[in-house]
């Protein structure tokens, strides 16, 4: 019903009211549908017109009359912020309020990965745990469990623990990369224990023991957790503290925690918080804090201690409710042995938990990895450089990642991340001649990780990089794109890039969407924050643009990108004070530059407008030639504007990317020569 869509079922009294948006309409169908072949009355409405003070009052009576209200969750909710479903849920909000503490009445269902915390709903939604029913697959259970609901009269506890039908999908595969798969079959078996031992405890035990609330002061308010209700199939790894004596030997110790993470991630099923997330609690990694500030149900920890020529690894998997010990052992190994570790520990987890892991995951193992040690010690080190994503460190990065495809030319994963890193460094510090070489390198590398291993998401997600950037091929980017999606839906980092090219392409809702999965997955990334805020500014969402900017800029002040999203949100929506703050606050900062450039000139501060100006030409030349098109168009000066615009094609600019959806190229659109582009440029419809 939620209230955009229509077809009344029988009388409601003692039935189900379904409350919905008009985008999850199909899903809403589904559940009505299962609920009514157990013989459970609907109240279902389909009308397509609605409106009117009969109509009102029916919808009225109807909630006020029906025995269970279920609100139907999902990202087109959390995004809608006007819909008669919100005047539904306040309505049956205001009757909750009415009943006894342990009556059962709003039970909510949430279709996707969309969190409880810091989720806009009424507060008697947060007081109840959520059910889980991934693209409204029911199951008998969930329909049973109704059928109680409805017939056994006031509950003795919390409304409805999250059911096991279809469960939130997998969490990220961390930024750069991940080890040889041997480790695949690490979590695969881990992840098998731990959906069959933290159901146990997060089904039974949260819904007769269910944990204070937190708000932690460091997490983003739109994240921050209203109620602990963590999905049953969710777990953390922290990362593994390196006990050997040289911090210089930390990057091993995080590769090692990485590979666990990632080869979790990839299990159908469980939720794995991001690295970025997990690795924030480095130096207060307390038990309690990480599950409830990462709402999941168990964590991973350990240690490394590593010598010259050996490798001491510990592990224990947690239960973040009661703090019991799932399992826990240690192992001490060669380090050329340290590639098959992670299918040993997988092997004991399995034993020790009594699961047998169902499928062949052998196919898996060889996935894009290595089985040389020091081709391996070399991918983790260029992984953590290019997290960094500094000039200098994106050179450190190819550097490292070229010494691993030295030591094993049929590395896929090193290929891939040393795609992304010249495609980056490329877009971002290149000038003349070294942009052209860069995407070469990018592009012929991005192919390689492909044939070597076409199932590898991130050389599908590299290819799709340097096509948007590169090449500026958006059809064959948005295809390559799609393709990293496909194989990788729990991944942060691929959902992100993924959902900020659909936005620029002019797929808002889609794009949107998944960037918000993105944030879900790694709610402590200020990346996933970031690009999330320049999403909402290209769809025009500019007041949400600015609270996730400041979000990104809540969790790492450092994070330059996030005060010019910020910056240009708020110049485009008037506040020209707020706008220069923002573009100062990382004035040194190259963005910060062509940010001032506009806000200086609206704030009537011309000679300083152009000083900002003529700082970008001295040290980016032709190479800001983008940024120079958009300073004029704001300036007024649409010829200068145009023949920049021609610079920018002339030079195939990858900001050109951008072209379709910027609001700062708004004065052009009716040029006559800026529409002759963006045909040349043959956006997607």
């Amino acid at each position: 019903m939620g209230a955009e869509s229509a077809e009344s079922a029988r009388t409601p009294t003692g039935a189900v009211f379904l409350s919905y948006a008009s985008q999850d309409a199909d899903a809403a169908q589904k559940i009505c549908e299962a609920l009514r072949a157990a013989g459970i009355e609907v109240w279902f409405d389909q009308s397509e017109l609605r409106g009117g003070d009969v109509w009102d009052q029916k919808i009225r009576h109807q909630i006020r009359d029906c025995a269970l209200f279920i609100p139907v969750i999902s990202a087109n909710t959390a995004s809608r912020h006007e819909g008669y479903f919100r005047l539904e849920w306040d309505l049956a909000d205001q009757r909750s309020h009415m009943m006894a503490r342990d009556r059962a009445f709003i039970v909510p269902v949430c279709l996707d990965a969309t969190p409880a915390a810091g989720t806009d709903v009424p507060e008697s939604f947060h007081r109840v745990q959520w059910m889980r029913l991934q693209s409204a697959q029911t199951s008998p259970a969930f329909v049973e469990r109704v059928r109680r609901l409805i017939s056994a009269g006031p509950p003795t506890g919390p409304t409805i623990a999250v059911s096991p039908a279809a469960p939130v999908s997998t969490a990220t595969r961390a930024k750069g990369g991940t080890l040889s798969r041997p480790n695949r079959a690490l979590m695969a078996i881990v992840a098998v224990a731990v959906l069959s031992a933290v159901a146990y405890f997060a089904v039974d035990q949260f819904s007769k023991h269910p944990a204070s609330p937190q708000t932690p002061p460091t997490v983003p308010a739109s994240v921050a957790t209203a109620t602990f209700a963590p999905p049953p199939h969710s777990i953390a790894v922290l990362p593994f503290v390196n006990l050997s004596g040289d911090k210089e030997q930390e990057y091993f110790s995080d590769g090692l925690t990485e590979e666990l993470l990632n080869s979790l991630a990839e299990i159908e099923g469980l939720q794995v918080a991001a690295r970025t997330s997990s690795f924030s609690f480095r130096e207060q990694p307390d038990i309690a804090t990480v599950a409830h500030k990462l709402n999941v149900g168990t964590v991973l920890e350990g240690s490394v201690r590593r010598s010259e020529h050996r490798v001491r690894v510990t592990a224990q998997l947690i239960n973040a409710v009661t703090g019991f010990h799932l399992w826990s052992k240690t192992y001490d190994r060669d380090l050329g042995d340290v590639l098959k570790l992670q299918t040993e520990i997988a092997t004991a987890v399995a034993s020790a938990l009594k699961v047998t892991l169902l499928g062949d995951v052998s196919a898996k193992i060889e996935l894009g990895g290595t089985r040389n040690p020091a081709a391996f010690d070399a991918y983790l080190r260029a992984s953590k450089a290019f997290r960094q994503h500094q000039d200098k460190d994106l050179q450190s990065a190819i550097a490292a990642y070229t010494e691993a495809i030295r030591l094993d030319s049929n590395y896929a994963l090193a290929f891939a991340g040393r795609s992304r890193a010249y495609s980056d460094y490329a877009n971002e510090h290149g000038t003349g001649a070294a942009v052209r070489e860069g995407f070469e390198e990018a592009q012929a590398d991005a192919r390689k990780a492909i044939g070597l291993a076409p199932e590898l998401a991130e050389g599908h997600l590299a290819l799709g990089r340097f096509l948007q950037l590169g090449s500026l091929d958006f059809a064959q980017a948005s295809r390559a794109f799609e393709q990293a999606l496909a194989l990788a839906p729990g991944n942060a980092e691929v959902l992100g890039e993924s959902g900020l090219f659909a936005v620029f392409m002019g797929r808002f809702d889609a794009g949107l969407s998944t960037l918000r999965r993105a944030v879900v997955l790694d709610p402590l990334d200020p990346r996933t924050h970031a690009m999330l805020s320049e999403g909402l500014y290209n769809a025009r969402r500019y007041q949400e643009s600015v609270a996730a900017a400041t979000d990104a800029i809540s969790l790492d002040s450092d994070y330059a990108r996030a005060y010019e999203y910020r910056g240009v949100a708020y110049y485009v929506l008037g506040e020209l004070e707020r706008a220069r703050t923002s573009c100062e606050g990382k004035a040194g900062y190259w963005s910060s530059q062509w940010c001032l450039a506009v806000v200086y000139d609206k704030l009537g501060r011309h000679a300083d407008a152009e000083a900002e100006l003529a700082k970008e030409k001295a040290t980016a030349g032709e190479a800001s030639a983008y940024q120079y098109t958009l300073i004029y168009a704001q300036w007024g000066n649409i010829a200068k504007a145009l023949e920049w615009l021609d610079t920018t094609v002339r030079l195939r600019d990858p900001g050109l990317h951008f072209l379709k959806t910027d609001p700062l190229m708004d004065p052009l659109r009716n040029e006559l020569r800026f529409q002759a582009v963006m045909r040349e440029l043959k956006f997607p419809q």
